[in-house]
């Protein structure tokens, strides 16, 4: 049986890396991640995990790294955020398209300009077309209960895709919490060894990547279009297997008092837990509030997220990323959730709020101003988009 202990959520990810045996591990150090892939080369280099690590010149050579190794048939895992991110993300591009089952740890981060270390999201919107599989974590068990799921489901022969394993940096990656940490044993159990379908082989020789000409590009765009559409199901198998071992689980949206709610905050990672500590004194004031929260952010689980939402008056969507568009929304999270409510007909009032950038606190006084001041408006009086928290 595993055990629970008090432990870094940084190193607790590291851990569930190791417990899942990689092949590879290949990564460049970037904070907040660092301790992730740090951790990892120790348990490498002491003798306590058989894998092959791969310190690289940067990060884009990680993911090139990284997509070799995969193509290899190894089972393959590395880490990154921020600009180190936005430095590997031509290779993410590629690492999708060859459907190889890459999993990455990504500790949320903002982007320059100005330099910041600190978290918000813009790192998690920036790759949301890259074609990966995005899971969110809220907490540290979280973190790793997904990190070991995130093998499970890339490498689904009806997935094969690269998994994305997002946690808030500082405010996730630097906390110690108490986490059950699963036994070698029963990760053993959940996960089988990796057989890919198809992998680099001289007694087998076949082209990955190869230069796509006008007459096949598009074809072949399409086709990992229908794959991706088609994934869903097997994510949520593999949670329903985890749940079953291990007595947590995982859905696509996740909700949180929503039931009766006439106000419904969608947000995503560890920021929701403060929101649900506002949602439980709006509730002891006779206020019907909920919180719908994303696990999976893609493939976008709009028939999910339509079900949590779909009776509320009122929808307050949370955004720690800017998508500079010049339009009526300013978020990415806003523009889906608005374009969803677009499609199916429903018009509730719509409250998209963009806070918590480089790192700036979203209290539980925030919230609470929030849901008054849209519960408050009459219809068209609400702005488009709110920056809170900006000192004049």
């Amino acid at each position: 049986m595993g055990k629970r202990i008090g432990i870094e959520v940084s190193i607790a990810i590291a851990e569930a890396a190791g417990l899942c045996n990689p092949d590879v591990i290949a990564a460049y150090p970037i904070t907040p991640q660092t301790h992730v892939v740090e951790h990892l080369s120790e348990l490498v280099a002491e003798g306590h995990l058989d894998a092959e690590f791969i310190p690289v010149e940067s990060e884009h050579s990680a993911m090139s790294a990284c997509v070799g190794s995969s193509a290899a048939g190894a089972r393959t895992f590395t880490s990154t955020s921020s600009q180190g991110y936005a430095l590997m993300s031509e290779i993410c591009y590629i690492a999708a398209a060859l459907r190889l089952p890459i999993v990455m740890a990504v500790a949320n981060r903002a982007l320059s300009a100005p330099i910041s270390i600190w978290n918000d999201l813009a790192d998690l919107m920036m790759a949301r077309d890259t074609g990966w599989i995005q899971i969110v974590a809220e907490n540290g068990q979280e973190a790793v209960d997904l990190t070991i799921q995130a093998f499970k489901i890339g490498e689904d022969p009806r997935v094969m895709f690269p998994v994305q394993v997002n946690f808030d940096g500082f405010t996730l990656s630097h906390m110690v919490e108490p986490i059950e940490m699963p036994s070698k044993a029963e990760v053993e159990a959940y996960l089988p060894p990796y057989r890919p379908k198809l992998r680099l082989d001289p007694d087998s020789p076949v082209t990955m990547g190869p230069v796509g000409m006008p007459d096949i590009y598009t074809e072949a765009r399409k086709a990992q279009d229908e794959a991706f559409n088609s994934i869903t199901p097997a994510i949520i198998e593999a949670w329903k297997e985890y749940g079953d071992k291990f007595g947590r689980y995982y859905k696509p949206i996740e909700t949180y008092k929503t039931e009766d709610a006439e106000t419904i905050i969608v947000m995503l990672g560890s920021l929701s837990e403060t929101a649900m500590t506002a949602v439980d004194d709006l509730r002891s004031k006779g206020k019907k509030v909920g919180v719908a929260r994303f696990r999976l952010f893609r493939p976008f689980p709009a028939d999910e997220l339509l079900a949590a939402i779909k009776s509320a008056k009122n929808l307050i969507v949370i955004d720690r990323a800017m998508s500079f568009n010049g339009g009526k929304v300013a978020g990415p999270i806003g523009l889906e959730v608005k374009s969803l409510l677009f499609d199916k007909g429903l018009a509730p009032k719509f409250y998209n709020v963009i806070g918590g950038l480089g790192g700036r606190d979203i209290t539980i006084q925030n919230f609470e101003e929030m849901v008054d001041k849209v519960v408050a408006a009459k219809n068209g009086d609400l702005p488009a988009y709110e920056i809170i928290n900006v000192r004049e």
